[in-house]
């Protein structure tokens, strides 16, 4: 199998996992968003140390305390990962999988924003159309909810965040997501233990199968992360841009097709300009990648000599 295949494989094993996580999430009630997070953290943890531990790779751990930057960035994008996962686990549990949708779908266009914000970059006017029409879509979904879509735009801002601080890092996805998960570990087993305490804890007392899914909360964490990582070792960023719409589309038809969430015409034209966002967006991506490739693989002709 060529490594492109094989990373077109990895890559809609990731999303097709994460666009079918409202789903695993529904099936671990009564547990409360908090306590489904702690658990989340706590396993990943496990199943990541036990996972770096076959591949004898925790020697890393020393030489990454020593870089006091990097670790502050570590413990920046753990606290933007918590608040993603929580907002997300919340969504899915208030009957909001529609709005998460949204959120995943919005991400692109804000991402393109924070590169304009953030890192000064300059858009291409296709880029402008596209954040423009992302823009409409807010207030059009705004008067249709009658807010702000708050846990929509939350999701987008605090995983396009991470996704910033996780490129300046530049960690192996394995490696990444033990220390970010280690750095929420403490916290997370005090909540836990708090809630134990005081008799909240529903681990262990609903039954075998719902705490056999609280522990493989870890497991549905790093799989599709560790997938998504070799993807992007194999795949150009216009074939990974394509299939990341994957999951919020499945997640989308979970809300509808299954929860039977509401999608008024209004919601619906809402989501419509944000799809007609992200049809510019990517269709300027590709025509610029083109464009690129065109310009590597044409030859450069010999500079003239100059005559006497």
């Amino acid at each position: 199998m060529t490594p492109l295949r094989l990373g077109y494989l990895y890559g809609i094993g990731a999303y097709l996992l994460w666009g079918f996580f409202p789903l695993y999430f529904k099936l671990l009630r009564p547990t409360g968003p908090l306590e489904i997070l702690a658990h989340r953290i706590v396993w990943s943890v496990l199943f990541v140390a036990l996972l770096l531990g076959a591949l004898r790779n925790i020697g890393f751990l020393r030489a990454l305390l020593r870089r006091r930057r990097t670790v502050a960035g570590i413990v920046a994008a753990s606290a933007l990962i918590a608040i993603n996962w929580g907002i997300y686990i919340y969504g899915v549990s208030s009957n909001r999988v529609v709005e998460t949708a949204l959120g995943y779908f919005i991400n692109p266009l804000v991402v393109v924003l924070l590169g304009v914000t953030v890192l000064r970059e300059r858009l291409r006017p296709a880029q402008w159309v596209a954040l423009g029409i992302g823009a409409s879509a807010v207030a059009v979904l705004a008067v249709d909810y009658g807010r702000l879509p708050w846990l929509a735009l939350s999701l987008a801002f605090s995983f396009a965040g991470y996704g910033l601080i996780k490129k300046q890092l530049g960690l192996p996805a394995a490696e990444g997501l033990f220390v970010e998960s280690a750095v929420l570990a403490l916290p997370a087993l005090g909540y836990l233990a708090w809630l134990h305490r005081h008799g909240g804890l529903t681990f262990g007392h609903v039954s075998a199968g719902h705490t056999a899914l609280l522990v493989l909360a870890g497991a549905a964490t790093a799989i599709p992360l560790l997938l998504f990582a070799g993807a992007a070792n194999r795949l150009p960023l216009t074939g990974l841009g394509m299939i990341q719409y994957l999951a919020p589309i499945l997640q989308l038809a979970c809300g509808v097709l299954i929860f039977h969430e509401p999608m008024p015409p209004a919601r619906l034209a809402g989501f419509a300009l944000v799809w007609l966002a992200l049809v510019v967006f990517t269709a300027d991506a590709i025509r610029q990648a083109r464009q690129s490739r065109q310009s590597r693989s044409t030859p450069r002709l010999p500079s003239p000599v100059p005559t006497p």
